[in-house]
């Protein structure tokens, strides 16, 4: 199959989503399945990774219902607090849906640099490991330091980074996050989407050659088997189509085999969040 490895859901609430700005006026409605099930089917996409947009555990019972419902969910990555001291019993209460693939807390909000190497937090990323779990790393440039430090003080978890840890694509700003980039794929239980980019640079006016420089350095920091694809979709409407998506990875892959293209268009994802990819 071919995977989309991390997009979103919502019904829009404009208290809630108060993230989505005015600028961004293209995704300030709702988005279901129902809305991205003919971009799948014209892009050859056979299923997708739901992953959390709100921090709330209602959000990720939304994910789950939805899941039951709709087929081209194949994985849940939602949301617990990491970093309450009932993380143990909140992991307890939603392994009973075997839909979950792992969690995500979004980092990138957090004024904190050190906020990854909180006591409470480490605890939660433990507990992740406990019961076979995932995180997904999505990160602002403050949380680089702390980013390496959590990762390496959890050598048994599985992580993966969101949208290639954002880089300034607008500003071709490249030394300082390729850095962080080689040091952080070191560790070999770390994952890498390709994920989002469009949304990182000038929009409107990108070219597809803008994304090559950061994602041949993906590849050649990650590996080609650690690496998988992400739409970031509906967010990343207000910058692309889901197509144009496809076209920032597809552009920069030629080189690839037809056995890597396999692993980047969805076995990789497969084997990351554990689910039959067939």
């Amino acid at each position: 199959m071919r995977i989309d490895a991390h997009q979103h859901f919502w019904i829009f609430d404009p208290v809630r989503d108060a993230w989505i700005t005015e600028k961004m006026s293209a995704i300030r409605r709702n988005f279901l399945p129902t809305d991205l099930s003919f971009a799948l089917k014209e892009n050859r996409i056979d299923g997708v990774i739901a992953v959390q947009a709100d921090q709330s555990t209602d959000e990720t019972q939304f994910l789950v219902d939805l899941s039951t419902m709709y087929a081209m969910i194949k994985g849940v990555v939602g949301w617990v607090d990491l970093r309450s001291p009932q993380v143990a019993e909140q992991l307890a209460y939603f392994s009973q849906y075997k839909i979950i693939k792992g969690y995500r807390h979004i980092i990138e909000a957090e004024a904190d640099a050190d906020f990854l190497m909180q006591p409470s937090f480490l605890n939660g990323i433990k507990q992740l490991t406990e019961y076979n779990y995932t995180y997904d790393l999505l990160i602002a440039p403050r949380h680089y330091a702390s980013t390496l430090a959590c990762v390496e003080a959890n050598p048994n978890q599985q992580f993966v980074l969101d949208h290639m840890a954002k880089p300034n694509i607008r500003d071709k700003a490249f030394d300082t996050w390729a850095s962080f980039m080689e040091k952080l794929a070191a560790f070999p239980n770390v994952y890498c989407k390709v994920s989002g980019l469009a949304v990182e640079a000038q929009w409107p006016g990108w070219e597809l050659d803008d994304f090559v420089p950061y994602i041949d350095h993906a590849v050649a920091t990650f590996g080609k088997d650690r690496l998988m694809y992400g739409s970031d979709w509906p967010v990343s409407l207000v910058a692309a189509s889901y197509a144009e998506s496809i076209a920032i990875a597809d552009h920069a892959l030629k080189g690839f085999t037809p056995e890597e293209q396999f692993a980047f268009w969805g076995g990789n994802a497969a084997h990351f969040y554990k689910f039959k990819n067939s």
